[in-house]
């Protein structure tokens, strides 16, 4: 989902610069037919539209795949993790919260799954973060700060100038969102796959002996 929400951003991209090149063709007076516009408004809504739908589907499978991934971690952890699970949905929700304790339970997911990282730390806490979470994180919170003045441009806009900038901003927060779903999908992968070979480990039958 994290995928096809990439691929559905970069369309939308492609319909936002045609609608930008068309507003900029109307206000140079140039030629253009009631039915190109029309067809452009009618593109444009239903593109918001399906990023609307496929936003709010990969959001609630990347929930399910985090709070999975959390139960999972609370079995290789040996210390307890910073948030209860409630937050594990909660913390995405709850405003202000929502800045930090989202990544920080990602953060404590990954350290109990990566092999190695817990043996040199006293707690979750003080265990060494990921570049690739950190990365990860920024980007998202770029695109929600992008969202919000895209939105406001969208809401604002009432002449044709404002409407080509709204759609020039969208054309941003879609970039922005392909990034930060490119690197959810890595994350995603790295803890998966940490996880999975815990689990090939523990059902392997042979166990290497313990040095003497």
């Amino acid at each position: 989902m994290l995928a096809i929400d990439a691929v559905v951003c970069l369309i939308a991209s492609i319909i936002d610069v045609e609608r930008a090149a068309l507003i900029q063709r109307i206000i140079d007076d140039e030629p253009v037919e009631i039915e190109e516009i029309k067809a452009s408004d009618a593109l444009y809504a239903a593109s918001g539209l399906l990023e609307l739908a496929v936003y709010f589907v990969t959001a609630v499978m990347f929930l399910i795949w985090l709070y999975r991934a959390r139960i999972n971690a609370e079995l290789l952890s040996p210390w307890p993790h910073r948030r209860s699970r409630p937050w594990v949905i909660w913390g995405w929700i709850v405003p202000i919260i929502s800045l930090w304790f989202p990544k920080q339970i990602v953060d404590d997911i990954w350290a109990s799954s990566q092999p190695g990282v817990l043996a040199r730390s006293r707690d979750l806490a003080s265990a060494p973060r990921s570049g690739l979470i950190w990365a990860w994180w920024l980007a998202w919170v770029f695109s929600l700060w992008i969202g919000q003045v895209s939105a406001r441009l969208f809401r604002k806009a009432d002449e044709l100038p404002e409407l080509k900038q709204a759609a020039q901003m969208d054309i941003f927060l879609n970039f922005a969102t392909i990034v930060a779903a490119i690197l959810a999908i890595a994350v995603v992968l790295s803890i998966t796959r940490h996880q999975e070979n815990h689990r090939l480990t523990a059902m392997s039958p042979w166990q290497p002996h313990p040095p003497m």
